[in-house]
């Protein structure tokens, strides 16, 4: 077969897979999973690359999904009180590296707004006893822990705001969630927390986040983690978490079990290529 008839025969393919995934895309749709094998399908043939693929799939899976299965639970969130002095301020802005933090009342009961770290630029030189953190707040975004994750996008754009403080059923804080959240969801992860050396298998992030590469050997895990799993049956730590499932793991699956919580961050069909790994006895401090 010529070049020619090459690039034929990889057009027709590319328009019979546009065409099977035009008929789905329609009003009576009501099965997504159909459209993902077809995406899947197309990749196998080399009509689209995986990471297209996964991004698309990201895309479907959003208006499935709710708030509460990606917040940053309670326990997890960096909290200021209102009346932390500015030097103490300062020094958690500083140390937790994050640039948003919710503010609560002298009771701890109440978010009174969100704190953003370049508002404090401009006061930096000169922060004394006078400073009342509640002039430079902004106001807080309340959602329901139930939101579907496609509306909370809509709506942070409409709005931009990039953090929302999520409620539950009695009106009481459960954890947080930004805009950030949500797009990971679609595109994976934002920051280059997947680009490290092929030699290096974990990768530790800001506070107690680390991400780890399925095929690190139970050893290695076992080594940085003070962790004691077995390795006479699995030799890598995605296959103990595969095991643990009872199933191959889709994105953004969870399971928790010794002592470590284990998050999906890349998977196909067949295995799990990435995870993220917290130390469920060093959550922060409420």
């Amino acid at each position: 077969m010529n070049d020619g008839d090459t690039s034929r025969a990889h057009q027709n393919s590319l328009n019979n897979w546009l065409r099977r995934l035009a008929k789905f895309i329609s009003p009576s749709l009501s099965e997504r999973q159909e459209i993902i094998d077809v995406l899947y399908e197309a990749e196998s043939q080399h009509l689209v690359d995986l990471s297209t693929v996964a991004m698309m799939e990201g895309a479907l899976l959003v208006s499935e999904m709710q708030v509460s299965d990606i917040m940053v639970p309670r326990s997890q969130m960096i909290f200021i009180d209102e009346d932390t002095t500015p030097e103490q301020l300062l020094s958690d802005v500083i140390e937790s590296g994050h640039s948003r933090f919710p503010v609560l009342d002298d009771k701890r009961e109440k978010v009174l707004g969100i704190l953003l770290a370049k508002d404090l630029l401009a006061l930096a030189n000169g922060l004394d006893e006078r400073f009342d953190i509640r002039d430079i707040l902004r106001p807080a975004v309340f959602v329901p822990e139930t939101k579907r994750l496609n509306i909370l996008l809509r709506e942070f754009r409409a709005s931009r705001n990039h953090l929302a403080i999520v409620l539950d059923e009695y009106g009481e804080i459960d954890g947080l969630v930004s805009i950030e959240d949500v797009i990971e969801q679609i595109v994976g992860e934002i920051d280059d927390e997947y680009d490290f050396e092929d030699e290096e298998f974990i990768r530790q992030h800001r506070g107690n986040r680390f991400t780890v590469k399925a095929h690190t050997p139970i050893e290695e895990f076992n080594a940085f983690f003070a962790t004691e799993f077995e390795d006479d049956v699995y030799d890598t730590i995605g296959g103990l978490v595969t095991n643990e499932f009872g199933h191959v793991p889709e994105r953004a699956e969870a399971i928790a079990f010794g002592g470590i919580e284990f998050k999906v961050l890349r998977a196909d069909k067949r295995r799990i290529h990435l995870l993220r790994a917290i130390r469920l006895d060093e959550s922060a401090a409420v």
